[in-house]
């Protein structure tokens, strides 16, 4: 059975890298894949996290804020966990004929790090902007497209990379409406105990 996901895997390698390759692609994908890359989106995204810190509310503070913990969380747990332990290499070191569009990179291969922070990132906003929801996830999904596009991971590494990414962020979310929760009892509690009208 691992087997033969291994050889569907490497089949759908070689149709994204190598079949579907068109030439405009051959330019935009290695664009999008290094986006985090690019000083320009950078200062936007920045200046969005900013808009949305100050400006967006309730709602656009709690998103704004819990980007953080979230993208470290699915981060280092990725990076630092998941990738040690199944150790798989990128396939630009260990295919002969891979279409190599960026440099391989020294990390290892499962799950793609892009995947996991990109759609942790899609779930977090699309729980608070669910009218956004297909457009985070539409660009999570590209980036994702675009790091088996470039050669540097399998379609598997993009797959698990955003099922553990969703994980991350729903687990991130749900903490943090568990404590919410918990302290809107808290202090509805203190209040009551305060009043001088409550009676028992």
């Amino acid at each position: 059975m691992a087997e033969f996901l291994h050889s569907i895997d490497l089949g759908l390698f070689h149709l994204i890298n190598g079949v579907l390759h068109i030439g405009v692609l051959d330019w935009f994908m290695p664009f999008l894949t290094d986006l985090n890359k690019q000083n320009a989106v950078l200062f936007i995204v920045a200046f969005a996290w900013l808009g949305l810190l100050l400006k967006g509310g309730a709602r656009g503070r709690t998103a704004a804020l819990l980007l953080i913990p979230i993208i470290i969380f699915s981060d280092q747990f990725s990076s630092h966990v998941i990738k040690e332990l199944v150790g798989r290499l990128r396939p630009c070191y260990v295919l002969p004929d891979v279409r190599l569009l960026v440099p391989c990179g020294s990390g290892l291969s499962f799950p793609s790090s892009h995947a996991v922070n990109n759609f942790a990132a899609a779930t977090l906003f699309g729980y608070y902007y669910p009218r956004g929801k297909w457009v985070f996830f539409s660009i999570a999904a590209l980036v994702a497209y675009s790091r088996v596009y470039v050669g540097v991971h399998y379609p598997s590494d993009v797959l698990g990379g955003a099922l553990i990414g969703v994980f991350c962020a729903a687990l991130v979310i749900a903490l943090y409406e568990f404590l919410r929760r918990r302290m809107i009892r808290f202090v509805k509690k203190g209040v009551k105990k305060t009043d001088p009208t409550h009676h028992n």
